[in-house]
């Protein structure tokens, strides 16, 4: 954490002294304006007194700002950004056994016969009011003026959407080079929508994170593929957010008009993790569709027109969290159909001719 320290000196020399005693780092070094002199220190502020320090300390503290947060993509303009593997400084919670987003394993999933299809309640409903559509400086996020819930497929509870955003790669020339944050046995897609839901009982977001089920997110694959016209409306709206804080009103949307048809999502991985941003809060219910969206590969590219700072910063890309450690988690999956695993699978094939021969005999 960054302070900005006001402090009330006899003797500025001791200030620079004591910072560099203690091994802090002064980025911007001792700055005078007599009667305060300004110190920057970077490191965790503990209160200290010491009679060789001639000072009346510390008449105001203000948190200056703290870490900033980047992805890997970002570090060659902002060196100092604390990427996915340095997290953890930002907010303790980062480094916690349950971690998202994960590779998921087909052959280690538990198949969980309570995951049953979900019910979508109005999610086919287009509410009157616009969408807040921003560039935060991570990502594209789109607030909703209504409140769409599921409930059913294992979850104990209505929850409420009250947010989507997108995680996405990188084009290169020809080439697009995979951006979803989530991965099945390794392979991941261009992209990934996630849709936010909190408590039904739940204020907002904060408010959700004091429940160890406070947070339900839908996570959808984005597979490159034909145009999808029902992402026009959110894809024109990029223009309106070149930069980060930048922000515009879109015609609001029925939900499931971007994602695939209710009855092709009853097939999905269950699992218990976290925010994939900082502060990484460990108290999110995970669910993965197998079935993809799909968009173009111009439109898809469209995303990655705005930027992560200013007009003239870094391109948005690869803006995703690299895959954690599932720890001693399991990942539950909906169908028992693909459930046998390959070695199961041959063997089946194997004696089945035997058995079949028996039966006719």
């Amino acid at each position: 954490m960054t302070f900005l320290i006001l402090i009330r000196l006899s003797r500025p020399s001791r200030c620079q002294n004591f910072i560099a005693s203690h091994n802090l780092s002064t980025p911007q070094g001792l700055q005078v304006a007599n009667p305060f002199h300004i110190c920057f220190w970077r490191g965790n502020f503990t209160m200290f007194h010491s009679s060789n320090f001639e000072c009346l300390i510390v008449l105001s503290i203000y948190l200056l700002v703290g870490h900033h947060w980047c992805y890997l993509s970002q570090k060659k303009e902002e060196p100092t950004c604390e990427d996915p593997r340095q997290w953890h400084k930002v907010d303790a919670k980062c480094k916690g056994n349950k971690q998202s987003p994960i590779n998921i394993v087909t052959k280690n999933v538990i198949y969980d016969k309570s995951l049953t299809p979900l019910h979508f309640e109005d999610y086919d409903v287009k509410g009157s009011s616009k969408w807040k559509i921003e560039n935060n400086g991570h990502t594209v996020k789109v607030t909703l003026s209504t409140s769409p819930k599921i409930r059913g497929g294992g979850l104990k509870r209505r929850y409420k959407a009250v947010e989507f955003h997108l995680h996405w790669g990188i084009q290169e020339e020809q080439i697009y080079f995979a951006g979803s944050e989530h991965s099945i046995d390794g392979e991941k897609q261009a992209m990934e929508l996630h849709i936010v839901h909190i408590r039904e009982d739940a204020l907002d977001l904060t408010d959700a994170k004091n429940y160890a089920d406070g947070i339900a997110v839908l996570a959808f694959f984005v597979k490159i593929d034909e145009e999808n016209k029902n992402y026009a409306t959110l894809i024109s709206e990029l223009d309106n957010i070149p930069e980060k804080d930048t922000t515009s009103q879109m015609e609001a949307l029925p939900l499931s008009s971007l994602i695939p048809p209710v009855n092709e999502l009853v097939k999905y991985y269950r699992y218990e993790g976290s925010l994939t941003t900082p502060d990484c809060h460990e108290t999110v219910i995970w669910t993965v569709f197998e079935k993809p969206i799909q968009l173009s590969l111009f439109q898809i590219s469209q995303f990655s027109k705005v930027h992560f700072g200013a007009k003239n910063s870094t391109y948005m890309s690869e803006n995703f969290r690299p895959a954690q450690f599932l720890n001693d988690r399991h990942v539950y999956w909906s169908s028992a159909s693909s459930l046998l695993p390959p070695a199961k699978v041959l063997m089946l094939a194997l004696i089945l001719p035997y058995l079949l021969n028996s039966l006719f005999q």
